[in-house]
């Protein structure tokens, strides 16, 4: 039998404030990659990128961010904070950078054992432990930082619950993007990338092909 493991290693912590806030693809778990899960394809105005679920390890996070995708909420929603070398946030501001309203907080699951790995997805969040609600953020490097070392607030660590499995290439050509300042927020893109839709795609259905 063969065991395949995709090792990596990971920045920062305390640096999402949900503005709130602020290669080679991961393997988390041999059993998570054999499980039918759900995933969901986003077209932007740059491409397309999809991601793959884990809601076994973090089953709150991913119902979560099941319901935004179900109804709609992040259509229309930009990746709205930009950091080369380390991540690209969205999902909560429009493209005049206007705050959408949300659903109440959830439980921080980054105790779950899965690493802000390159390609991983997790919540963004205030300093406070229990603050996510709808934004994201793709690591786009090993942000071992940003990984449950303890339980104090800075320590605690933000929840991985999704990877890229496709596109990511795209992901990489909106960290590439021209960033500007514009009021209280820094690393704003010059021109809005704009998630123009989110689409589950059901465990055990075909994903369309990304571009």
């Amino acid at each position: 039998m063969k065991l395949f493991r995709l090792v990596s290693a990971i920045v920062l912590a305390g640096f999402f404030v949900s503005l709130s806030s602020a290669g080679p693809l991961w393997a988390q778990d041999k059993a998570q990659e054999k499980s039918a899960n759900p995933m969901v394809l986003f077209k932007t105005t740059i491409g397309s990128f999809k991601v793959e679920l884990y809601p076994k390890a973090a089953p709150i996070t991913v119902k979560n961010f099941l319901d935004y995708v179900d109804k709609k909420f992040y259509d229309g929603t930009t990746f709205h904070r930009i950091v080369p070398g380390f991540v690209i946030q969205g999902g909560g501001f429009d493209k005049d950078l206007m705050k959408k309203a949300t659903s109440p907080a959830i439980a921080n699951e980054a105790t779950n054992g899965l690493k802000n790995l390159k390609g991983t997805l997790s919540m963004a969040r205030t300093p406070e432990i229990n603050s996510a609600t709808s934004q994201f953020f793709v690591n786009l490097v090993d942000n071992a930082a940003l990984d449950h070392t303890g339980d104090a607030p800075k320590d605690f660590g933000y929840a991985v619950f999704a990877k890229v499995v496709e596109g990511f290439g795209v992901i990489e050509k909106i960290a590439a993007v021209k960033t500007v300042t514009k009021g209280q927020y820094q690393g704003v893109p010059a021109t809005p990338v704009i998630i123009q839709s989110a689409t589950r795609i059901g465990a055990g259905k075909v994903a369309p092909k990304t571009k």
